[in-house]
């Protein structure tokens, strides 16, 4: 007996050789069509990027100069606490040496930033209190303070003489004594003795140093030395001369920057005025090249010396001394007072003028002619002013 499901095809079991040779099996489409993704480049990583590395070397430079500020005001030096004595005419750049020695990474570039920005006046000579150990800040804020004890007071005007200046050094209060006596006279070889290299004549003369310290008002430290202040009035005054010395006008009847120094001191002598200064220089650079006696009456005052008693009279214009012009040639050996440095630079630059001759005109300043007729004319209008003010009186 047959069985009927053996000829149902349903029933039949599953062949793979009875496949449709017409129909193509099935392809994996991952082994034909790969994804594209997987063939992409990976990012650069961040630190290959030439940006990333520039900003990179930036911020590193600016983490130093931000060190570096950071040690230039705070950094600590090895100055012991206690008072900090401040000499004439020193500066703050003065102490940047020190803090370059004593901190690491210390900035003079950046400290003189900071002290153009921090600071506006000059320092002031005075003994300041100083903490230990100070950084360049605290410094700074020990100057902006103030000094912690009075300071010693020098004046010396214009036209004083340079044994005026003594004897006001040696009578202040405060001043310690070294080259100068008590008395205000200075000691023998003084220009050894202060270690400076001033010229002076040959002789009689080569220890008088006039002429040779710039008047002014000078403040010092308690305890400043009298070398100290005459060491560092004679270095500004030859800075000065040297000065209007390298820039002078053509034609000037000097040998030397002493002669324009002892022509300096007549000028200032002789006017108070500013205006009148190049106008005097003039006169007397115009007598030297004729050549005309100087006739100047200071250097008959000077030539006295301390015989002088507030008049000049006919005798005292006929003795002929080193000094008096009416009875030498040229210039008198030494300058004959203390010049300011407005008077050197007039010595040396002189009005354009063929004047000769000046007299004071009674009312204030002097009246410059060219003539020797013109000039008593003019004497004659000063002495009618004195007789006008004498008979007011």
């Amino acid at each position: 007996m047959s069985d009927s499901n053996s000829k149902n095809p349903s029933n039949t079991p599953h062949n793979p050789s009875n496949v449709d040779q017409n129909e193509a099996p099935h392809t994996d489409v991952s082994l034909v069509c790969d994804d594209p993704s997987r063939h992409k480049k990976p990012p650069k990583k961040p630190t290959s990027n030439r940006s990333y590395q520039l900003l990179l070397v930036l911020g590193l430079m600016a983490a130093f100069v931000v060190a570096m500020a950071y040690q230039t005001l705070f950094g600590h030096s090895d100055r012991p606490a206690g008072d900090l004595v401040v000499e004439e005419g020193q500066s703050y750049y003065g102490f940047l040496p020190q803090f370059q020695r004593d901190v690491p990474m210390f900035s003079a570039s950046l400290a003189k930033l900071y002290i153009k920005s921090a600071v506006d006046t000059p320092l002031k000579a005075g003994t300041y209190e100083v903490p230990a150990n100070a950084s360049l800040k605290q410094l700074i804020d020990a100057f902006k303070q103030g000094e912690k004890v009075d300071m010693v007071a020098i004046q010396i005007i214009e036209g004083k003489t340079a044994a005026d200046l003594y004897k006001v050094i040696a009578n202040t209060p405060g001043v310690t004594l070294e080259v100068l006596q008590k008395d205000g006279k200075p000691k023998p070889n003084l220009k050894q003795l202060l270690g400076i290299d001033a010229v002076t004549p040959e002789g009689e003369f080569a220890d008088n140093l006039e002429g040779w310290f710039t008047p002014d008002t000078y403040h010092y430290a308690k305890g400043v030395t009298d070398k100290q202040i005459l060491t560092d009035l004679y270095q500004r005054q030859q800075k000065a001369l040297d000065e209007a010395w390298a820039s002078r006008s053509k034609g000037l009847p000097y040998k030397s920057p002493y002669e324009a120094l002892i022509m300096a001191s007549i000028i200032e002598k002789e006017t108070s005025v500013d205006s009148e200064r190049e106008l005097v220089s003039a006169v007397f650079v115009n007598r030297l090249n004729k050549p005309m006696r100087l006739q100047t009456d200071p250097t008959i005052i000077y030539g006295m010396g301390e015989r002088y008693e507030g008049n000049i009279r006919r005798a005292d214009i006929n003795e002929k001394t080193a000094y008096n012009t009416y009875q030498i040639d040229g210039l008198p050996p030494t300058p004959i007072a203390l010049p300011s440095p407005a008077s050197i630079d007039a010595a040396l630059h002189p009005a354009d003028s063929d004047v000769l001759y000046f007299v004071a005109t009674g009312t204030g300043g002097h009246k410059f002619t060219k003539t020797y007729a013109e000039h008593n004319q003019a004497v004659k209008e000063y002495l009618a002013v004195m007789r006008q003010q004498k008979s007011g009186q």
